[in-house]
């Protein structure tokens, strides 16, 4: 499953350079993955019932453009493979014209909420993420 979220580019998020800070493309990614989380039924309450939590462990980002006020973008994130353990999303941040202004792939580790230690993945999410149609 892909999930797009789109954002507009706020005059708060900009740098003395005049455009994006590279710390938002960060935060971007965020709501990016949350998005895809909660369309693939995996809000907050789900990780609670299977008792897990997801960790980001690696943040491999290219800035391919810079981004500017009022830039109309698609965070756009998918599944890119799944393991024992962790987990990685593939995400591209995309202009209006199909430009792709940065791109990423985000490395998570599943969690076990009590113990606090990575677990094998459980199956629901392992499921979505097998979900590939990207």
């Amino acid at each position: 499953m892909v999930s797009e979220l789109e954002l507009v580019v706020r005059s708060t998020e900009i740098d003395v350079n005049g455009h994006v800070n590279n710390a938002k493309y960060l935060e971007y990614l965020e709501w990016g993955r949350e998005d895809w989380y909660e369309r693939a039924g995996l809000d907050y309450s789900a990780f609670l019932e299977m008792g897990i939590q997801t960790v980001t462990v690696n943040v491999n980002i290219n800035y391919r453009r810079e981004c500017v006020q009022g830039d109309r973008l698609t965070v756009r994130t998918h599944p890119r493979r799944a393991g024992r353990t962790s987990y990685v999303l593939k995400q591209e941040l995309v202009d209006a014209a199909g430009v792709v202004r940065a791109d990423a792939e985000v490395t998570s580790v599943c969690m076990d909420a009590a113990e606090r230690r990575s677990r094998e993945l459980p199956d629901r999410l392992r499921e979505a993420l097998q979900a590939v149609d990207a």
